[in-house]
C-alpha cells in the first residue's frame, strides 16, 4: 500500500511540504497517480524519514526495564517491517524489469517469425522457378 502525501507526513511526523520538497529534490522517489496526487512507497519514504514510532522511542528513553524491552521489541518489529518493505520494493522492481525483458523477447520472436515466413516464400518461389534455362549455345553467343 502506497502513502499519499498527507499519509506520508503523518507516518513520519513531518510536514507535507517537507515530504514534497524531498520528492522534488530527488531524495525520495514517488509517482503521480491518475488523480495527480503523489503515491509514495513506504520503504522509499522511511529510507529517508524514520517512522513516528521510531522517532518517539529514540526521543523518550524509558527508565523502566519492562518498558524498554517493550519498545525494543516494537522497534525491532518496525525495523523488520522496513527491511521487508525494502525487499518487496526490490522484488517488484526486478519483476518489472523481467516483464519488460519478456515483452522485448516476445517482440523479437514475432519479428523473427515474420522474417522466416518471408524467407520460406522466397525459397519456395526460387525452387518452383519454371523459366526455361538458356542452352549452352545461346549463352556462348550472347557474349
Amino acid at each position: 500500500m502506497k502513502y499519499s502525501l498527507s499519509e506520508a507526513a503523518k507516518a513520519t511526523g513531518k510536514n507535507k511540504t517537507t515530504i514534497q520538497r524531498a520528492i522534488k529534490n530527488g531524495k525520495i522517489s514517488a509517482v503521480k497517480g491518475d488523480s495527480g496526487s503523489y503515491e509514495i512507497d513506504p520503504a522509499e519514504l522511511h529510507r529517508v524519514f524514520p517512522p513516528v514510532a521510531a522517532q518517539c522511542d529514540a526521543q523518550h528513553p524509558q527508565s523502566n526495564d519492562a518498558q524498554q524491552d517493550k519498545f525494543a521489541a516494537k522497534n525491532s518489529e518496525l525495523t523488520r517491517v522496513l527491511e521487508l518493505e525494502k525487499e518487496l520494493a526490490v522484488a517488484r522492481e526486478r519483476a518489472s524489469g523481467l516483464e519488460a525483458q519478456k515483452d522485448h523477447m516476445a517482440d523479437t520472436i514475432s519479428d523473427l517469425r515474420k522474417r522466416l515466413d518471408s524467407s520460406e516464400g522466397r525459397v519456395t518461389a526460387l525452387l518452383a522457378d519454371d523459366r526455361p534455362k538458356p542452352s549452352l549455345l545461346s549463352r556462348l553467343f550472347s557474349r
